[in-house]
Formats: C-alpha cells, sequence, structure tokens
C-alpha cells in the first residue's frame, strides 16, 4: 500500500527541496520505491526529484487543474510505490493570493488527506521555534500538522533548544534538525536553482544530503507518521493510444521545462516523442510536429546562434506550415534575435519577427488563464486552459499583422491580447498546463497527425 506525506514549509527559502532530497535519498536507502511531487507551477525541484529517485516527478497544482485531475494524476502514477512525498510550494499556506488556499499547499494536503511535516529554519530562533509551528498547526483545524523538522541548526544544544520549544509547545512531533552546512546549500541564478540538466544535483550531493538528513531525522518515525493513499477509481484514460504522429521535443541545457504530466497525455493522445536538441543537432528528426518548451536560452545564446544549419530547418519547418508548438524559452528561440544582459545581439530563428531582450533586474511570475480567440494547432477558439508566466525576458515590438490567438487574464488582473500564430506555428510566453483543459494534447496531436 502507498502511503502519502506532504512535506510543507514555513516560508519560501527554508530549505523544503534540501530537505525533500535528502528524505528521496534516505527512503530509497532504505529499498522503498519512492513517487515524487511537487506542490505548484515549478519546473526545477521535480528535476531534481527524478535525479534522486529514478522516476519523473509530477506537478500537483491546484489552480491550475483542479482537485479532480490532481487526484486522478497521484492515483495513476503513486500506484506501485511504496511512498508517495510531496514538496510544498512557499510557504504552507501561500497560493494564488492571501485571501483563500487556492493553489497552496495546504488545499493539496487537504485534498490527499495527507498528514504534513513542516520544515522552519531555525538559524536564528530558539524558544519561538514553538510559537511558528503551533502556529501553523492552529491555523487550520482541518489540516494535519503531524511532525516538524528544524533546519539549518547552529549544533547539538541549538538543536536540543528547538526541540524542546516544539515539543512544550505543540501536538505535532519534532523529528529532528538538520545542521548549517553551507556546502549542502543548492546552487542558484536568476531564475532560481540550478537545474538537474545542468549537473546541480551531483551523486556526491545526493550523498551528502541523504546524510545529513539520515543523521538528524528520524526517518523511521517520519515514514511511520506517514498516511495510506486513500484509494480512487483511475482515470478511464491512461494508457497511450496507438502512435498516429511523431512529435519533436526539443531537450537539452537550453530547453528542458516541461510539465511531465503534458509529455503523458500526449503519449495517450497518440504521440510518438522524438527528443531533439537545438543545441547539437543541425538537423531536425523526421517528425509531424515540433514542441519547444522552457529553459535557458538567454545561457546558449551563443551556441544557438552559431548552429546556423539548425535554425535554418525549424526556420524552413515553420514556413511548409508544420505544427509547432513554442511556450516561454521556445518563443525566445524563435524571435528575431535575443539580446543578452551584456548587450550581445545573437540571431535567432526568426519566425516570430520581433526581438527578445533579457531584463537584469525584474521578472514576470504569476498564473494565468488562457482563452483561444481563434483555431490554433491547440485547439478551437473558445478553448479555456491554464498555465504560468516565469521570465526575464520582453519580446517587441511584435508587428500588429502577427495574430493574437490568446486573451491572457492573471488572477485578479486584466485581460491582454498574447499567443502569436503564424501559419501553423503557435508562440507564447504562457507554460499550459495540458490537464488544465484536457483537450489540449489530442487537438496538437490531431493538428500534428494531419501534417503526415
Amino acid at each position: 500500500m502507498t502511503r502519502v506525506l506532504v512535506v510543507a514549509g514555513v516560508a519560501s527559502g527554508v530549505g523544503k527541496t534540501s530537505i525533500t532530497l535528502g528524505l528521496l535519498a534516505a527512503l530509497r536507502r532504505r529499498g522503498l520505491a519512492v513517487q515524487a511531487f511537487k506542490v505548484g507551477p515549478d519546473f526545477i525541484d521535480p528535476g531534481l526529484h527524478a535525479v534522486v529517485t529514478g522516476r519523473p516527478s509530477y506537478n500537483l497544482d491546484g489552480w491550475m487543474c483542479g482537485r479532480e485531475r490532481v487526484l486522478d494524476v497521484v492515483t495513476r502514477v503513486a500506484t506501485g510505490a511504496d511512498v508517495a512525498l510531496v514538496e510544498g510550494v512557499m510557504g504552507c499556506f501561500d497560493g494564488v493570493d492571501a485571501a483563500t488556499e487556492d493553489g497552496s499547499t495546504a488545499q493539496l494536503a487537504k485534498w490527499l488527506a495527507a498528514p504534513v511535516v513542516l520544515v522552519l529554519d531555525a538559524g536564528a530562533l530558539a524558544r519561538s521555534a514553538g510559537a511558528i509551528a503551533l502556529g501553523f498547526e492552529r491555523f487550520d483545524p482541518a489540516l494535519r500538522v503531524v511532525g516538524v523538522i528544524a533546519n539549518r541548526v547552529g549544533g547539538p544544544t541549538h538543536a536540543r533548544w528547538i526541540t524542546e520549544a516544539i515539543r512544550g509547545a505543540c501536538t505535532a512531533e519534532p523529528l529532528g534538525a538538520v545542521g548549517w552546512d553551507a556546502s549542502l546549500a543548492m546552487p542558484e541564478r536568476h531564475l532560481g536553482l540550478l537545474t538537474a540538466a545542468e549537473g546541480a544535483l551531483s551523486p556526491d550531493l545526493v550523498g551528502r544530503l541523504g546524510d545529513a538528513v539520515e543523521g538528524g531525522v528520524d526517518v523511521a518515525r517520519l515514514l511511520a507518521l506517514a498516511a495510506p493513499l486513500e484509494s480512487r477509481a483511475p482515470s478511464p484514460t491512461s494508457r497511450p493510444a496507438p502512435a498516429r504522429a511523431r512529435i519533436g521535443v526539443a531537450r537539452d541545457a537550453a530547453f528542458q521545462f516541461y510539465y511531465a504530466e503534458n509529455l503523458d497525455r500526449l503519449r495517450e493522445a497518440g504521440a510518438d516523442i522524438v527528443w531533439w536538441s537545438p543545441l547539437a543537432d543541425t538537423d531536425l528528426p523526421d517528425v509531424d510536429g515540433l514542441y519547444l518548451g522552457g529553459g535557458y536560452p538567454e545561457l546558449h545564446a551563443a551556441a544557438l546562434s552559431d548552429n546556423a544549419a539548425l535554425r535554418k530547418s525549424v526556420r524552413r519547418y515553420a514556413e511548409a506550415g508544420r505544427p509547432i508548438y513554442a511556450e516561454c524559452g521556445g518563443l525566445m528561440f524563435l524571435a528575431e534575435s535575443l539580446e543578452t544582459v551584456d548587450g550581445r545581439v545573437h540571431p535567432m530563428v526568426g519566425v516570430l519577427p520581433a526581438p527578445v531582450r533579457m531584463r537584469e533586474h525584474g521578472l514576470t511570475l504569476g498564473y494565468a488563464e488562457v482563452t483561444l480567440a481563434a483555431d490554433t494547432p491547440l485547439g478551437a477558439a473558445g478553448t479555456v486552459a491554464r498555465g504560468q508566466e516565469f521570465h526575464a525576458s520582453t519580446l517587441g515590438p511584435v508587428p500588429a499583422v502577427v495574430p493574437r490567438v490568446y486573451a491572457v487574464r492573471v488572477p485578479g488582473g486584466r485581460e491582454r491580447a498574447e499567443g502569436y500564430l503564424l501559419g501553423r506555428t503557435l508562440a507564447s510566453y504562457v507554460h499550459l498546463h495540458f490537464a488544465s483543459s484536457p483537450g489540449l494534447a489530442a487537438a496538437f496531436v490531431d493538428a500534428c497527425a494531419r501534417a503526415r
């Protein structure tokens, strides 16, 4: 029977990811099959999880996908695992806004009827750690906070103080403390942690994270606190259909951000996924459509630009009317040029007749709901889907003659036009989650199959 546990934080930056990775390593050492999940829209943490577990990690996002689709994916992919470990997002109760629990770790934990282990940064705390843990324990009586892990303690005496403070104030159990160690910090950059594709999580670091958790946390007790995953009827569609279209998915150090469920849904709709690299390949594979996901093309702008043969191949593919779906980093690659923060301008594919410029300061970050204003390779006019934006670049100006086929609305914001359709090429900064609108994957596979 699969058991489930949620690892939540009192805030961003308390070390949830490091603790989660250490727990995953510790559980794997016990010979357990572990299925990892990540609350929210983040791409980086699931990639790190997969390095440790050896299986894809899935995003669980209440705002983008809703309760039924979240529970469906947990039921489908956790089946057969001994433990389902869910890493939270930001602070436990943080989500789309400050008035509701939408999109929060707490919401997901309640949907799953899963107990929560709270991670707090104890570096500058003593008895106050008990007050913080007690506040989280009592804030929502429907949430079961069963344990607390103190991170970044200063030594054995400090760890004992933290333990005594939590034990004296809370019903939740103090499960241990992990000492401060700069060598365990995950390397970061302008858009978050370095990624698994860049080697951010070496076998040595995985081992040291596992050692730190094993040495400071009562893993056996934590495992005993995990709850059985509630049984649920499987979704009627979860088996790949016979392949009817080959879709080339760009994957390398520059393009690596894909929701695992998006790829699953493409396969279920009849796609044969073919990996290719805009950095290393000089020509496109023999495919019926292209999917260019997000990533860090700005870090590889010179190499992408120097690969003129591949850029020309992609441009000809688009000009021939073959279906292309590009999001965020994929949009940047299809643009006319990419200007990096040092002021250098690198020619890109040129399908989208507008430049992209990196910003040294400022991010576009947040959820977005998209309504298709016209028929596209992802679906017919009127289709509604949800996703998120996360980028440090700007596009434009885009000529007015280029059709905008997305009506984009952010929570609490105004509607704007985006989503650029050039022939059968659709490019946008929005990362759409295909589970938010189940017809997206089938529509794209249909478009690719018709192009054969």
